[in-house]
């Protein structure tokens, strides 16, 4: 374990807190915007409102698993209808850009690295897909969970995607868009990593700080062996 979790006690951190300096805003439709949204629990004719406010046109499945025990209208072929029946495409790029790798190499002691995983070919070829297919649709990817801290999709694909230069934004349960560049404030802020301001000292880059409150965040939510 890292200082870091010793400065805000990580392993008691259960949630991170959504309604708090969340800059919600609207993105016009371009060819370097990606949108994501996690399906929660959400009745599909909800989910589907929630891409339609949005405009998305076609959204990329990034859960390594595309099924779900509790809400069976996102296992993969229902889902896939769903949106057929509204004109959304949908792709499945969980393959690529899953946060359950196969290879052993993504882990270190039983815990995914996602630095790791950004690193293998087959995430960058998912990636180009997603580069290439913004420039044609307005793309959401799509996981399982509410919250978009607690998912890959923003910690991974959103943060790999936004060094490559795209705008990234992430659906909220209620509907609002929320800012890449915001929401990884709010973890900044959650682990008490934001630069001090202080002239005596002297601050890690913004990209650093953000590197390693994902590492740190990813002790919590990403994917274990165990």
């Amino acid at each position: 374990m890292s200082a870091l979790a010793n400065r805000r006690g990580l392993l008691g951190l259960s949630s991170l807190r959504i309604s708090e300096s969340v800059e919600c805003v609207s993105i016009e439709r371009t060819s370097n915007t990606v949108l994501t949204i996690g399906h929660s629990i959400h009745p599909a004719e909800v989910f589907l409102k929630l891409l339609v406010q949005h405009q998305v046109t076609a959204l990329a499945d990034v859960r390594s698993a595309p099924y779900s025990r509790f809400n069976p209208q996102f296992n993969r072929k229902r889902l896939e209808e769903t949106l057929e029946a509204a004109g959304i495409k949908y792709v499945y790029l969980g393959e690529e850009l899953g946060g359950r790798a196969k290879d052993p190499a993504c882990y270190e002691n039983g815990r995914i690295r996602y630095d790791r995983v950004a690193r293998s070919q087959r995430f960058q070829s998912g990636l180009k897909r997603v580069v290439n297919g913004a420039s044609t649709h307005r793309i959401a990817l799509m996981c399982a969970e509410k919250e978009p801290l607690h998912c890959h999709r923003t910690l991974l694909v959103g943060h790999e995607l936004d060094k490559v230069g795209m705008n990234v934004a992430h659906i909220l349960a209620d509907g609002q868009l929320e800012t890449h560049e915001n929401a990884m404030n709010r973890l900044l802020s959650d682990l008490n990593l934001e630069p001090e301001g202080d002239l005596l000292s002297e601050d890690k880059p913004r990209i650093e700080l953000i590197e390693e409150a994902i590492r740190c965040q990813t002790q919590l939510v990403g994917h274990s062996l165990k």
